[in-house]
């Protein structure tokens, strides 16, 4: 039996690169005579014609499936939806802007096959803006902290995993899924292998400082509760330092009589302990909020139409 392979890419202002993208696939796969594959283009209400490009490649080739979101939920969300819609043994997840080449994805298969679950791309000179370089720093770290990655793992968007891994990720139902901690929280048979990364040639990068903060909150509080133990730490911290800094304005009192404490410095204090507790407490809102949000059954998505062969199903 043919292994499959199934191809995921969430879709969002790619009117102009994403037939390149699939083209690339066509001729990869063209190369792996013994697998067959699929392709799933979730659109993320890009507000371009991007949407009429998925059209045009459903109706050209059978293979390709088109999902069409009510309105934008992010990459993880067209993510998830994109893989509820696959049928493969292994499923294989890019970009839509033609830096993560698809001609590389044998490198991922080899890896799956050598025992790894999973296998993220890592690019030995990545060519993203400084300011998509640096947001990916930031969220490598704070995936080491709070989800206990390892330190040597690469994390990026373009990954494959086992149909096994798939189907349990696919568990999570909530929302603001974040497909980082489902990965880290599935399996630790997790690695990297190189591959060439293109530079930009049209448009620029869909994720702004607003989207990039937002998938760091998920990080934080959608699959650890490390976020509030660093809370309750700095708690017990700044008590006890204000349990002392008190011994020591009544020691001063009874030595040195004469001394007058600064006003200044009570207030900045104040401030320092008043803002800390606000942090805190926005902190136990942000959690509590999700949880209610959870609750009253808000969904990872919304799809307007599925699209094959032109015809909706």
């Amino acid at each position: 039996m043919m292994q499959k392979i199934s191809f995921v890419i969430p879709c969002y202002r790619s009117e102009n690169t994403l037939e390149n993208v699939v083209s690339e696939i066509k001729t990869a796969m063209s190369v792996l005579k013994d697998k067959e594959w699929e392709l799933v283009l979730v659109n993320d209400a890009s507000p371009d014609g991007t949407l009429e490009v998925i059209r045009r490649l459903c109706a050209e080739n059978e293979k390709i499936t088109g999902i069409d979101f009510a309105r934008n939920f992010g990459q993880h969300s067209a993510l998830m939806a994109g893989m509820r819609e696959t049928t493969g043994d292994v499923v294989i997840c890019l970009d839509d802007d033609g830096q993560t080449p698809p001609a590389e994805c044998p490198k991922l298969l080899k890896a799956l096959e050598d025992g790894a679950d999973v296998v993220y791309a890592k690019y030995g000179h990545k060519k993203h803006s400084l300011f998509r370089n640096f947001g990916s720093y930031v969220n490598e770290k704070m995936a080491e902290i709070m989800l206990e990655k390892p330190k040597e793992l690469i994390i990026s968007s373009y990954f494959a995993a086992k149909r096994f891994i798939v189907d349990e990720m696919l568990r999570y139902e909530n929302s603001y899924p974040y497909v980082m901690g489902l990965v880290l929280r599935t399996t630790k048979k997790i690695v990297n292998v190189e591959v060439e990364h293109r530079a930009r040639t049209v448009g620029e990068s869909g994720y702004t400082l607003k989207k990039l903060l937002g998938l760091w909150m998920n990080g934080f509080t959608s699959f650890s509760v490390k976020p509030l133990r660093i809370a309750t730490m700095l708690g017990c911290f700044f008590a006890m330092a204000g349990f002392t800094y008190g011994l020591v304005i009544i020691i001063q009192h009874f030595i040195l009589p004469d001394r007058v404490l600064g006003f200044a410095s009570i207030i900045s204090l104040v401030a320092f302990f008043g803002g800390m507790i606000m942090i805190m407490l926005g902190l136990i809102g942000e959690y509590l909020g999700r949880i209610y949000i959870c609750m009253n059954a808000s969904p990872q998505y919304v799809i307007r139409e599925r699209i094959k062969n032109d015809k909706e199903q």
